[in-house]
């Protein structure tokens, strides 16, 4: 296969896990939304899940401030960082082409949410567990990153 032809697979397998990702992302934002009043709970496993609908203006984790402009640029800076960090990876492996899908889905998902609304809509929360609330994107973001470490050990592992 030419490096153009493993480079169009590459962007076709990203793009479609993107597009699932930030497709999950979105829908289920807007059940929240359409069920539940912002800062209203609903148990969904007693003493371990409830579905909270939050209004985070904030970035990762409550931290990088409130400028929804802000927040989208660094977003996107992250996004190019990550494709030139593991563009050439994403041509060699599968789980590289997944973990990346995972965060430009997740990523773009949120983005989407602070342009729309000036804000990111979250939900999961683990109260006992977790002191945050987050929603899909922010798992498949977190997964993804996951996945990439993951890969990047096994690559070393494969080396030596």
């Amino acid at each position: 296969m030419s490096q153009h032809q493993k480079s169009s697979v590459t962007a076709l397998a990203v793009s479609i896990v993107a597009i699932i990702a930030f497709a999950c992302d979105q829908y289920t934002k807007r059940l929240v939304q359409n069920s539940l009043l912002p800062n209203e709970s609903r148990v969904a496993i007693p003493h371990l899940l409830r579905w909270t609908y939050e209004r985070n203006f904030h970035g990762a984790f409550g931290l990088f401030g409130s400028n929804a402009a802000l927040l989208v640029a660094m977003a996107v800076i992250v996004l190019v960082l990550f494709w030139i960090s593991f563009r050439e990876a994403a041509t060699q492996s599968r789980l590289v082409r997944l973990a990346f899908g995972l965060i430009v889905g997740g990523a773009i998902g949120n983005i989407v949410d602070r342009i729309h609304f000036g804000y990111v809509v979250d939900f999961i929360d683990f109260y006992h567990i977790w002191p945050n609330i987050f929603n899909v994107g922010d798992s498949c973001v977190t997964i993804g990153v996951v996945l990439l470490l993951l890969s990047s050990l096994l690559a070393s592992r494969r080396r030596t």
